[in-house]
């Protein structure tokens, strides 16, 4: 039985493993997050990893709150450098794989066709850089360890763009939507099932790899809105508006769909179209609703 740490483990990503243990019995699972144990200090990670046997370290764990990130660089880069660093020397030394997630705000955005893994990365805000620099850390510090960098990250987990759209929907008559962003969205139980599909695969000859994972097709902010309207069922309507007229601490990037062919290619996955996930999530949602 392998044994998987997931870090992380109350986040979005994080909270899905916990949902999908059950599924996996032949993987042992240990879920951890920051009240549990500091990433930031090392010698508190060190000793963790000498008491512990584990096979795989799944990093979920980082500071995601992207325009906050302006105004606390120094706690971004703690959390998505240092903590990574420090994740990647241990997993290294104790000979544990090491599964990081990272972003595609490493990229710049300028660009009108999905990107590849070696593609030029030049981030263009704090938390961008941060996240670099973390697979940086990886990628020095591990000679066996998978980086995934994902997109437009949703669940029924945690705060995303899904849940916001359909709380304002609800209480609002009419909402604008930035419609001059292009991505592809990235269900967090789809990217969690793909990474265990990923570590069944595994025949201990992995090595230092960059991934990129998101659902199929490329919409607008605003697209992704019209639709999770429209499959909740609520009658507000979704106008289009120029980020321009939204503007944010934080610069997004304009083009940030990821090419997935990669992953699927060396690892045969098959992942669904981002519509098809959507459903299954605002069902999942309207379970958890009419279960509270």
């Amino acid at each position: 039985m392998m044994n998987i740490l997931v870090t992380g483990s109350k986040g979005q990503l994080g909270s899905e493993f916990r949902s999908l243990a059950n599924d996996y019995p032949e993987f042992r699972f240990a879920f951890i997050d920051m009240e549990e144990l500091d990433l930031t200090d090392f010698p508190a990670v060190h000793t963790f990893f000498k008491n512990n046997d584990l096979d795989y370290c799944v990093n979920c764990a980082g500071y995601t709150a992207v325009d906050q990130a302006e105004d606390k660089p120094e706690k971004a880069f703690l959390l998505n450098s240092d903590a990574v660093e420090n994740l990647a020397k241990e997993c290294t030394a104790n000979q544990v794989r090491f599964v990081h997630i990272s972003t595609d705000y490493v990229f710049d955005g300028q660009t009108t066709k999905p990107y590849k893994e070696d593609d030029r990365v030049s981030p263009q805000s704090v938390y961008g850089s941060s996240k670099l620099q973390g697979e940086q850390a990886v990628l020095k510090n591990s000679a066996d360890a998978v980086i995934i960098r994902t997109a437009w990250l949703c669940s029924k987990f945690g705060k995303n763009f899904v849940k916001t759209m359909l709380k304002l929907a609800a209480e609002k008559s009419e909402l604008s939507v930035v419609d001059d962003q292009f991505g592809s969205p990235t269900f967090a139980e789809d990217l969690a099932r793909a990474i265990l599909q990923i570590i069944k695969a595994d025949n201990r000859n992995m090595r230092n790899e960059i991934y990129h994972y998101s659902n199929g097709g490329i919409i607008s902010w605003f697209i992704f809105a019209k639709q999770i309207v429209k499959m909740a069922g609520l009658p507000c309507d979704v106008k289009p508006v120029n980020t321009s007229e939204y503007p944010t601490k934080a610069k997004r990037p304009a083009y940030s769909v990821l090419d997935t062919a990669k992953i699927k290619r060396d690892y045969g996955l098959a992942i669904p179209e981002w519509k098809t996930s959507l459903w299954k999530l605002i069902n999942q949602l309207k379970d958890t609703e009419s279960n509270d």
